[in-house]
């Protein structure tokens, strides 16, 4: 025995291949593509109601922001051109209160821009109108 010491144990782990290993994990990661696309949208689909209404107030967004207010069904007037939002949502207001049962329906040209179409129904619902839908194909 060496001078009555005893030999003791170094309790050390060596953390390098860890860290390989990690490093190495990340780079895989970073570099391979996404398997499912980020941009693009799964909107769920809707069946068409059984029967649809027989007049409603119908609003109409073109793609390049024209905007169009009518009532269709029975009492069909020729629907009428908006210069802007302001007009459209004044419009909306006085065919509702003459109307008050009619429900409205916003037809969205598809390249239309969404927040046109979310911000009509918001005004629609402030408004009171409680029926607010979209109108498909």
């Amino acid at each position: 025995m060496r001078g009555g010491r005893g030999r003791k144990l170094k309790s050390e782990i060596n953390v390098v291949p860890y860290i390989d290993v990690m490093l190495c994990l990340l780079i895989i990661f970073m570099v391979m593509p996404s398997s499912n696309n980020p941009s693009s949208i799964d909107l769920p689909h809707a069946e068409k109601s059984v029967r649809p209404p027989d007049a409603y107030i119908q609003v109409t967004i073109k793609p390049n922001g024209a905007l169009s207010i009518g009532v269709a069904g029975k009492n069909a007037d020729a629907p009428e051109t908006a210069p802007n939002r302001d007009a459209l949502v004044k419009k909306l207001q006085a065919l509702h209160e003459d109307n008050p049962d009619y429900p409205v329906l916003i037809a969205g040209d598809k390249e239309s821009k969404y927040d046109d179409v979310i911000q009509l129904i918001s005004e629609a619902k402030k408004m009171g109108i409680a029926r607010v839908g979209l109108a498909t194909k």
